[in-house]
């Protein structure tokens, strides 16, 4: 490989000290930015089982630290969701969990077919709310706006 391939080969990104500067940021939340600051865009973004192991960490770490890139609004939630998966997040209920895989095949339904489809379940309408209201809270809603409406 003569030199002109080697500068090609390497990656080259800058990083500078403010993810240091955010208070509660623990390492592995500051690994995580700097692995993805390592890759030049979002379409060549690493699985999160590749962030882990850049990273040094386990994925449960990886996902954590995901979470609160989120919740510091570093990263987008629908970049979260790309890198974790909807069914990864352990902030989510199972409740929620099964509502969302619901939600996808039956995105227009209403709030009466809705409850009317629950009361198979045994569940009671405080419940489904419940779960609306936390898929809502960690933006699993956005691209369901009826279902949004529904949370609030």
């Amino acid at each position: 490989m003569d030199n002109n391939q080697g500068k090609e080969a390497a990656r080259h990104f800058t990083l500078t000290d403010e993810i240091f500067r955010y208070p509660g940021m623990d390492v592995y939340t500051q690994m995580t930015v700097i692995v993805l600051k390592c890759f030049s865009t979002e379409s060549n973004l690493p699985e999160l089982v590749d962030i882990a192991k850049l990273g040094r960490m386990n994925l449960k770490q990886a996902t954590k630290a995901m979470q609160n890139l989120v919740e510091m609004k570093i990263i987008s939630q629908k970049m979260f969701r790309r890198l974790v998966g909807d069914f990864q997040d352990d902030r989510l209920s199972w409740a929620a969990k099964g509502l969302l895989a619901f939600c996808k095949e039956h995105p227009h339904i209403d709030l009466t077919d809705l409850l009317e489809l629950s009361s198979e379940s045994g569940e009671d309408e405080s419940s489904i709310r419940k779960a609306l209201t936390e898929l809502h809270q960690y933006g699993y809603l956005d691209e369901y706006p009826v279902w949004s409406q529904i949370a609030n």
